[in-house]
């Protein structure tokens, strides 16, 4: 039998308990969330946990980052799969307002509503959001493929991934697919006029 490298399993271990840190913060919430049950859902020693993550802190923090990778990778994949043309534009609103759900964007709201009583956690979470913010910005301004240095584009695309999240919100307690499918034709439909420009004057260097 060939075990597996020590570096190897140790990855193993941290990305266990990343996983089972995301699905326990979205089923119990941070006051329910223990290192000890994550390590029991990750299948592994609270010591192991501990070794890899000495506080829930830092493990809160690896699963931030978690989220925000997976989010990007899963964007960047989709966008590859985008038509060109005026088509692209309603395809890479629906993907970027389906960014927030699922038990991703329910434990990631756990988190928010904890950090605002708790000044521990908001120290270790905001500026881990602030960089997942960044790079979901920039992937959304990729998918709709302008130059957010033009007028009013930078402000579209923020107030796409703000819209997105609150959807994110509503679809919570109910399913929000109808509702969400017209919000989705209507806002490309506010987009198209200033990205259309946007992109024409990239593409015209201006």
């Amino acid at each position: 039998m060939i075990r597996e490298p020590q570096q190897e399993r140790s990855r193993t271990t941290r990305r266990r308990l990343v996983e089972a840190a995301v699905e326990t913060i979205g089923e119990l919430g941070w006051n329910g969330t223990t290192v000890a049950i994550i390590a029991e859902r990750a299948g592994v020693s609270r010591g192991a946990a501990q070794h890899h993550f000495p506080t829930r802190e830092d493990l809160v923090a690896a699963a931030v980052e978690h989220v925000g990778e997976i989010q990007i990778v899963e964007l960047r994949a989709r966008a590859a799969e985008l038509p060109s043309g005026r088509s692209r534009i309603e395809r890479a609103v629906d993907m970027v307002l389906n960014l927030y759900s699922g038990p991703m964007f329910r434990a990631a709201l756990h988190l928010w509503v904890a950090a605002s009583t708790d000044e521990g956690l908001r120290a270790t979470l905001v500026p881990l959001e602030a960089r997942v913010g960044r790079e979901a910005h920039r992937v959304t301004v990729e998918l709709f493929g302008v130059d957010e240095s033009h007028q009013g584009v930078r402000e579209l695309v923020q107030a796409t991934l703000d819209l997105a999240r609150g959807l994110g919100l509503a679809n919570l307690l109910t399913d929000d697919t109808k509702r969400r499918k017209q919000i989705v034709a209507q806002w490309a439909r506010v987009l198209e006029p200033t990205l259309a420009v946007a992109k024409a004057r990239r593409s015209n260097g201006t």
